[in-house]
């Protein structure tokens, strides 16, 4: 793929991106079925992926941004369903397609299906999470499908590996392949925390937010690298790069929480740009692979017809064997269950929704264009695993929203906790705010030679702002839409952001008549954009044009 193609085709998604958050689509579907209809028109030049592109250079940046958004705190209390995800519910849907495709083909050596098990068993949240925000899933089941792709790719990546040393004549018994899992496992994570530590300790020490956020941006692909080329004690063995960067995610995002709020604001800006990047070339990259399939399918189909049959098989396996290990797993017994450490389980609804929100993406992608080219039943697997990919994405997310609305999974009783824990936090901070005001005013009474009644008036100043944004929030939670746009501190909003687009016309103004330099026009532009985006970020604040 030459520079021009990658400029068009980033291009090209953004666009769509750009069109589906304006009209509220959902964008990896429109970009996979748009991408889909370019592939099929004579003359655009084949685009097939680079599964080490894919793998080092989109993955781990992925990966890394949400892990470092996700909380320790659910992800730990979530542990349990999240392993039985990740972990077993991977290798059981890996076994499951091996012995079908097994079946159906025998000529195909057991090692070969593995290999494709494999690689259609991780399945992609990206789909998933973006619309269960939209429609406001519960906490609960956002955190269990977010840590379920932290980990899934790891414990699929790794039974990749022991499947293509199988298939090689490499692979040991299946303690050897145990092993490989632990060393995995164990490297990978104590690889992400020492880079997180290390890291975390220079960040401390940086005191400039673009070079705390520049510095960020190469611990993902450090991460992942530095585990992948480990072999401790002259092994064979290697972390998982996975893990390291998820581990590594986790840990500073954790540790972001103290950073300074520029820093923060940095960050969020930066990563939130990175993933509709990757994101958008990932899901056009799927939908371009279509004249790859369908070539591998007609070479394999000339050796055996029936392929085509195979593959939706194949398709169905991987999509429904989800549904009886989530509910299995979800109604065990209490000693022996996996989806909660105590209390009832989950409804069945929520554990459907979690059995549905299987789509695959990426990982799936990269393992199956990395297959070696003198891997037996090659052609087979990339068909397979490329017909999973796009089949996962159009059918399951496209009928994923309709199906949450259908089974009405919210929790009524979470909007209410939150509103309170809100409330509860804004008052903490305002009732801090005013102490240590109070406290200032006594130290500069006592210390400084202040007028009793000029210290009153710094009092009341500053008591104001406080009181003014607590109301602000207040109003924010607990009045209705209507009641908050006629409310007076949305009044003083929208007065305010007008008054700051006044600003601008005459600072512009004054560049166009040459009686403002450059440098100084955008000087004092920074100061008013940041005013103005602290007004837009609040809640009872309206849209400036």
């Amino acid at each position: 793929m030459d520079v021009l193609t990658l400029m068009g085709l980033l291009a090209g998604s953004l666009g769509l991106t750009a069109l589906c958050r304006r009209y509220n689509l959902s964008a990896p579907l429109v970009i996979v079925v748009v991408a889909l209809a370019v592939a099929l028109i004579p003359g655009v030049p084949r685009i097939e992926l680079a599964p080490e592109l894919i793998l080092t250079v989109v993955l781990p940046p992925l990966l890394y941004s949400t892990s470092l958004d996700s909380s320790i705190t659910q992800f730990r209390d979530n542990l349990r369903p999240i392993i039985a995800l990740g972990v077993l519910l991977v290798g059981l849907t890996a076994v499951v397609v091996a012995v079908v495709v097994h079946l159906l083909l025998p000529d195909l050596p057991f090692a070969t299906c593995l290999v494709l098990g494999a690689v259609v068993a991780p399945p992609d949240a990206v789909s998933a999470v973006a619309v269960g925000s939209k429609l406001g899933l519960p906490r609960r089941i956002m955190a269990v499908l977010t840590g379920e792709s932290l980990v899934n790719d790891a414990a699929a990546l790794t039974l990749y590996k022991v499947a293509l040393a199988a298939v090689a004549g490499t692979a040991g018994s299946i303690g050897h392949g145990f092993a490989v899992f632990v060393v995995a496992t164990v490297l990978g994570i104590a690889v992400g925390l020492v880079i997180g530590m290390i890291v975390g300790l220079i960040r401390r020490r940086l005191t400039d937010p673009l070079l705390e956020s520049a510095f960020g941006i190469i611990v993902p692909f450090a991460a992942y690298v530095l585990a992948e080329h480990l072999h401790p004690f002259g092994t064979g063995f290697s972390g998982s790069g996975v893990l390291a960067v998820v581990t590594a995610g986790l840990y500073l995002g954790r540790g972001s929480l103290n950073a300074s709020p520029a820093t923060r604001a940095q960050d969020a800006s930066v990563w939130a740009s990175i993933d509709v990047l990757l994101e958008a070339l990932v899901f056009a990259l799927m939908g371009l692979q279509l004249p790859f399939v369908l070539d591998t399918a007609d070479h394999a189909a000339r050796n055996n017809g029936q392929l085509a049959l195979v593959a939706v098989i194949v398709l169905a396996v991987t999509m429904f064997v989800r549904i009886p290990a989530v509910l299995g797993m979800s109604y065990l017994p209490r000693g022996l269950r996996l989806f909660r450490r105590e209390g009832p389980s989950q409804s069945w609804r929520s554990n459907l929704v979690i059995a549905w929100a299987g789509m695959r993406g990426v990982v799936t992608l990269a393992a199956a264009s990395g297959v070696p080219v003198d891997t037996p039943g090659r052609a087979e697997i990339q068909l397979f695993a490329f017909s999973v990919a796009i089949g996962t994405v159009l059918i399951q997310g496209l009928t994923l929203p309709p199906l949450i609305r259908a089974l009405k999974v919210q929790d009524p009783d979470e909007a209410a906790r939150d509103q309170a824990e809100e409330i509860a936090a804004r008052t903490a901070a305002k009732d801090a705010a005013l102490a240590k005001l109070d406290e200032l005013i006594a130290t500069q009474l006592s210390t400084m030679d202040v007028p009793p009644e000029r210290a009153e008036r710094f009092r009341e100043r500053l008591r104001n702002i406080v009181d003014t944004r607590y109301r602000a929030a207040i109003e924010a939670i607990s009045l209705s839409a209507e009641e908050r746009a006629s409310s007076r501190t949305a009044a003083f909003h929208r007065a305010r952001g007008e008054m700051l687009v006044a600003q601008r016309q005459a600072l512009l103004a004054e560049r166009e008549a040459h009686r403002l330099d450059d440098d100084i026009l955008r000087k004092v532009l920074r100061e008013l954009d940041l005013e103005e985006l602290s007004l837009s970020a609040s809640p009872l604040s309206t849209r400036l044009s």
